[in-house]
């Protein structure tokens, strides 16, 4: 079942996407560096490199993506804080890119996942500061890449089950 992505608002991008595994594993492959290394990546051809969680409120955290032996691309991070954690239900944090210009203080995004029967419904919301910032990460391919690491996530967790 593929990402469905909304915008309920000026300044919303809502990401949605069922997963056939149990809540509790969905959230420890969102939270663990060793599992989010391994389903996190995108389109085909990249790493992560760097993957760093400190996964407390005030605790921090570090991703870093570059292709994959090297390449033309120098690769990009994200870091941010988190603000609120509900595990196995909740989290909420602060998302800077860096060298990108998205907006002073950049996102705050909250994954929240609901246990529907065996299944987890995951559901993303990314709140921008303004409606152009908004529109300029719809116009990037952040949907294929995100299926992309769901593919994979679900993968990983059929091996955790």
């Amino acid at each position: 079942m593929p990402v469905t992505v909304l915008t309920p608002n000026d300044l919303d991008i809502v990401v949605k996407r069922e997963l056939k595994a149990p809540r509790d594993l969905v959230w420890r492959a969102y939270m663990t560096p060793e599992l989010l290394k391994r389903w996190m990546l995108g389109p085909p051809g990249w790493e992560m490199p760097v993957c760093e969680v400190d996964a407390r409120v005030g605790g921090r955290y570090r991703y870093v993506w570059a292709p994959t032996g090297g390449g033309a691309h120098g690769g990009f991070g994200i870091g941010g804080e988190y603000l609120e954690i509900d595990a196995p239900r909740r989290n909420v944090a602060t998302q800077l890119f860096d060298g990108v210009d998205m907006g002073a203080g950049g996102q705050i995004v909250t994954l929240e996942l609901e246990a529907v029967g065996g299944l987890t419904q995951v559901t993303t919301t990314i709140r921008h500061k303004t409606r152009q910032e908004r529109d300029t990460a719809l116009r990037t391919n952040m949907s294929e890449g995100m299926e992309a690491g769901y593919a994979r996530l679900e993968e990983v967790l059929a091996g955790l089950t």
